[in-house]
């Protein structure tokens, strides 16, 4: 099954980011960066921070004034499924599961809801790849070997 993510990137505004860390070598902290500094409307969701990147952090996705285009999970897989439901009562639009975070009934759970789903991407790697932006000084990998999406690859 391809994932939505050109739909997703082009779309969305705003990005809860569930985890974001306040350390900035953090690599939550560094695609929130990145995200805000290409358009989007960036949340900090960590119960532990007041603010992080000069915004106001939310404790839980449900303290949300208003909904968020997409729920960006940086925490691991086991807490997927929390989140998910966190992110279906806020009423996201989508559900990003970052590089690494793995939960398939989490995600089935997402769809079920009728949640966009993107599981095992790096929201900012793949939106270097569909933009052509040039990744970052001391980015893990090349704009090449980053880029998981492919024009041609069904996205849905």
């Amino acid at each position: 099954m391809g994932y939505p993510v050109k739909k997703i990137l082009r779309e969305s505004k705003t990005v809860a980011i569930v985890g974001l860390s306040a350390k900035p070598e953090a690599d939550s902290y560094r695609v929130a960066k990145y995200l805000i500094d290409h358009g989007y409307d960036v949340i900090p969701i960590n119960p532990s921070a007041d603010q992080i990147l000069g915004r106001r952090s939310y404790a839980s996705l449900r303290d949300l004034p208003q909904p968020p285009d997409v729920v960006d999970i940086f925490r691991r897989a086991e807490y997927a499924p929390e989140i998910v439901e966190d992110a279906i009562a806020a009423k996201a639009r989508a559900v990003w599961l970052q590089l690494g975070v793995v939960n398939p009934d989490a995600a089935r759970r997402a769809r079920e809801a009728g949640l966009m789903v993107v599981m095992d991407r790096c929201m900012k790697r793949e939106h270097e790849c569909l933009t052509g932006a040039v990744p970052a000084q001391g980015s893990a990998a090349p704009q090449s070997a980053a880029c998981q999406w492919r024009p041609g690859t069904p996205q849905a």
